[in-house]
C-alpha cells in the first residue's frame, strides 16, 4: 500500500496560488517603484521652479550623481506679478538627510530622448529643510535646454551659416601667404593684450559686475526687441538711401562743413547789428503790413494776371533787345548830352506857364471835359445827324443879342437877354489854389456878367473829384 505525501510541494492548487501572489507583489512593485520602495522612510520637500522643463512624475532627484528620490507630484502656481511657476513636490530618502537651506536645483537632462531628472547641489548652511518645507524659487536655477539650444538655428540662420562658411572660404582661398602675414602682425597685439586681460581680470576692474548689469540691461530692452529690430530695418532703409547720394553731395556737406563753420564765426558777430537793424524795420513794417489786408485782394488780381503776363515777356524782351541797343547807342552819343541840355533849359523856360495851366488838369479836369464834350457834340444826334449838323440854336431876343451884330454886351431888358462871359476863368492858379471857376460858377439872372462872378467856387468838375474827398 502506497502512502500519500503532504505538503505544499504535492498540492497543485497551492503552488498555483503561490505563483499568482508572487506575481501581484511583483507588479505592485513595479507599480508603486516611481513613488519609491514600501516600507522605506522618506520625507517630502516642496521646490519652486521657472519652469517644469519637461519633468514627470516619477523622474528621478539626485545628488553627486546618486539618487536619493524621486518627483512625485507637478503643479502650477502664478505669483502676485502674474508669473507661473512650476511646484515640484520630491519625496526624498531619510538617509540622504536634510537640506541645507542654500542648496540649489537644477533640471538637467539624462538622455537625448528627453528624459529629464532634478539634480540637488547641498549648500553649507546649519539651517535646514524639513518635512513639508517650500524650497523658495530664488533657490532655483535655470539652464539652457539642448532644444532650446537646436531652436537657434532655424531656417535662416542655417541659410546665414551656408552663407558664411562659403563667403569666409572664397575669402580664404588662395590667400596662405597673407594670412601667414597677419599671423605675424599679431604677435604685438597678443603681447600687448597681457597687460589688457590683467588689467580686465583686476577684481577693482569689476568685470563681473559690467557683465551682470549688462545681462540686467539686455533684460530690460528684451519687451522692445521688435521695436528695436522695427528700428535698425529703418535705419536699414535710410542709410540705403543715404548712401546713393553719399558721393558727391554728403561729403561735399561735410568737406565744406569746417570752412563753412568758420566763415560763419567770423561774419555771424557782424550780423548781429544788421539783425537788429531787420528786427527794427519789421516792426516798424507792421502798420504797413496790417493795412495790406485791404488791399490783398487787389494784389492777389495783379499777381494772378500776372502768371498770364510773365509768360509773354520772354518773346517781349527780345524784341526789346534793339530796342535797348538802339537806347544804348543813343545814350553814347556825345550829341545826346547836348540835346538833353537844350531839353533842360526848355523846360525850365517853360515852367512857369505849365506851373500855370497845369491845374486846368489836374485840378479842375478842363482838357478832358473839353474833348468829351466836343467828341459828344459831333459824334451824337438821330437819323438825321448830329446835333451840330442840324440843331437851331435860338437865341435871346432883344437889343445886342448873340444873334447878329451888338454895339455893346447884351444888357436887357428881358430876363434871358443878358451877356455872360469868363474868358479867363479861375483854374486853380497860385492866387486860388483851390477854385474852378468854369462850370461851377452860378448864373446870374438878369445881370451881364464879364469875367468871373463874385465869389470862390468849388475845386470840382464832372468826372474829377475835390482834392480830399474820396473818388
Amino acid at each position: 500500500m502506497r502512502s500519500s505525501r503532504g505538503g505544499i510541494a504535492g498540492n497543485p492548487v497551492l503552488i498555483g496560488a503561490a505563483t499568482v501572489l508572487v506575481i501581484l507583489v511583483a507588479v505592485f512593485l513595479s507599480y508603486n517603484a516611481n513613488k519609491g520602495l514600501p516600507f522605506v522612510p522618506t520625507y517630502r520637500v516642496d521646490a519652486e521652479l521657472p519652469s517644469a522643463a519637461q519633468l514627470t512624475v516619477g523622474n528621478d532627484v539626485k545628488v553627486g550623481g546618486t539618487r536619493i528620490g524621486a518627483v512625485t507630484a507637478i503643479k502650477p502656481r502664478q505669483l502676485d506679478n502674474g508669473q507661473v511657476i512650476a511646484v515640484v513636490t520630491m519625496t526624498l530618502d531619510k538617509d540622504a538627510g536634510p537640506l541645507p537651506e542654500d542648496s540649489t536645483l537644477l533640471v538637467r537632462p539624462r538622455s537625448a530622448l528627453g528624459l529629464k531628472y532634478v539634480e540637488i547641489t547641498r549648500g553649507s548652511a546649519r539651517a535646514s529643510f524639513d518635512d513639508g518645507d517650500t524650497i523658495p524659487l530664488a533657490r532655483a536655477e535655470t539652464p539652457v535646454e539642448l532644444d532650446e539650444f537646436l531652436n537657434m538655428f532655424d531656417e535662416d540662420t542655417r541659410a546665414a551659416s551656408q552663407a558664411n562658411l562659403e563667403g569666409f572660404g572664397t575669402a580664404f582661398a588662395g590667400r596662405g601667404e597673407s594670412i601667414n602675414t597677419a599671423i605675424g602682425a599679431f604677435r604685438p597685439l597678443l603681447r600687448d593684450v597681457v597687460p589688457v586681460m590683467q588689467n580686465l581680470a583686476d577684481p577693482r576692474t569689476n568685470l563681473e559686475g559690467f557683465v551682470v548689469e549688462a545681462g540686467e540691461t539686455a533684460a530690460i530692452v528684451a519687451p522692445a526687441a521688435e521695436t528695436q529690430a522695427t528700428l535698425f530695418r529703418n535705419l536699414n532703409t535710410t542709410m540705403a538711401a543715404l548712401n546713393e547720394v553719399a558721393r558727391p553731395y554728403i561729403q561735399d556737406s561735410i568737406s565744406g562743413g569746417k570752412p563753412a563753420l568758420d566763415a560763419g564765426i567770423e561774419s555771424l558777430p557782424n550780423q548781429r547789428p544788421f539783425l537788429a537793424n531787420t528786427e527794427g524795420l519789421m516792426r516798424e513794417l507792421g502798420p504797413g503790413v496790417r493795412a495790406l489786408r485791404t488791399a490783398a485782394p487787389a494784389l492777389s488780381d495783379a499777381l494772378g494776371a500776372g502768371i498770364d503776363v510773365l509768360p509773354r515777356t520772354p518773346a517781349l524782351n527780345r524784341r526789346l533787345e534793339s530796342l535797348l541797343e538802339e537806347v544804348r547807342t543813343f545814350a553814347n552819343d556825345p550829341l545826346v548830352p547836348r540835346g538833353i541840355q537844350s531839353t533842360n533849359a526848355l523846360v525850365k523856360s517853360a515852367d512857369p506857364t505849365l506851373a500855370f495851366l497845369a491845374p486846368a488838369q489836374t485840378v479842375c479836369n478842363y482838357i478832358t471835359l473839353f474833348f468829351r464834350n466836343i467828341s459828344s457834340l459831333l459824334s451824337e444826334g438821330d437819323r438825321n445827324g448830329t446835333w451840330q449838323r442840324f440843331s437851331i440854336v435860338a437865341m435871346p431876343q432883344g437889343p445886342n443879342n448873340e444873334g447878329g451884330p451888338s454895339s455893346g454886351p447884351a444888357n436887357g431888358p428881358t430876363v434871358d437877354n443878358h451877356l455872360h462871359t469868363n474868358p479867363y476863368p479861375n483854374t486853380a492858379s497860385p492866387g486860388q489854389p483851390r477854385e474852378c471857376e468854369s462850370g461851377n460858377e452860378p448864373y446870374l439872372a438878369g445881370r451881364t456878367v464879364t469875367g468871373n462872378v463874385p465869389g470862390t467856387q468849388q475845386a470840382r468838375t464832372e468826372g474829377y473829384a475835390r482834392q480830399g474827398d474820396a473818388r
